[in-house]
């Protein structure tokens, strides 16, 4: 029997989405840098959809590295800080290419910061011409500017490729008023707004992406990345996590 949270229809719901990885998803248990058997995982979940002919984009964070506003709690100037988690996302998007493709799945990787020994210069029409081939595209760098978070990163290239969706990737099942994993009582959300984002200050991402978002209608889905399958559950239609959108759609 079909269960109530996957759609009759076998055809995908999203053609092209943006998946935003933390950089803390590749530490694993070990606290920090990138651990193997996590980064095998993820590129896995990836693969599998890559072959349905989705359009797949990935913006990675560098906190499992180096964070930039940790950088400078400790006394490194801010911009540099910054530049310094760029190049973290370079490390971890580098990382992650090379696991994909030992999967059979043809990469490309974009900086948004020129290191062409290693990555392709981001490049907007070049991007959306990889995806139409089929390839998956890794954004890092961010934005390429100090003071903007990767999570604003993920909303302007999602906005820029025109995707469907974005999948924000975390470690718990969607958005709760409160930390799940340290308060029994959290309530779950499964539908918002960006305005009640907003206003309710749900540590989602940072208050410029969610706004970004709504001025372009793009919907978010918050879901638990180390659920297995969960990236194609989702891709498929399934109800599961939670879907921040407009207050029409809601």
């Amino acid at each position: 029997m079909t269960s109530p949270e996957t759609p009759s229809n076998p055809e995908p719901k999203y053609r092209k989405v943006l998946l935003k990885l933390s950089g803390e998803a590749l530490q694993g248990e070990q606290g920090s840098g990138i651990c193997p058997e996590v980064l095998d995982t993820i590129s896995n979940e990836i693969a599998e959809v890559s072959r349905l002919n989705i359009e797949i984009a990935i913006v990675i964070g560098g906190g499992n590295i180096f964070r930039g506003v940790a950088g400078a709690s400790k006394g490194i100037d801010r911009s540099t800080g910054d530049y310094m988690g760029m190049l973290a996302t370079v490390i971890n998007a580098l990382a992650l290419q090379d696991s994909l493709e030992k999967k059979d799945v043809h990469t490309r990787l974009q900086t948004a910061l020129n290191i062409e020994r290693v990555a392709e210069p981001y490049i907007r029409r070049r991007a959306v011409r990889h995806l139409e081939k089929g390839r998956v595209v890794i954004f890092a760098a961010g934005t390429g500017n100090p003071f903007f978070t990767t999570d604003t990163a993920a909303t302007l290239r999602a906005l820029e490729i025109g995707a469907d969706l974005i999948l924000k990737a975390t470690k718990v099942d969607g958005v709760y008023d409160k930390d799940p994993l340290t308060h029994d009582d959290a309530v779950k959300f499964k539908k918002l707004t960006y305005m009640d984002v907003l206003k309710n200050e749900l540590k989602i991402m940072d208050a410029t992406a969610v706004s970004l978002c709504m001025q372009g209608s793009i919907p978010i889905i918050v879901f638990n990345l180390f659920e297995s399958g969960n990236i194609k559950k989702v891709i498929m239609g399934s109800e599961i996590g939670t879907i921040v959108r407009s207050d029409k759609d809601v």
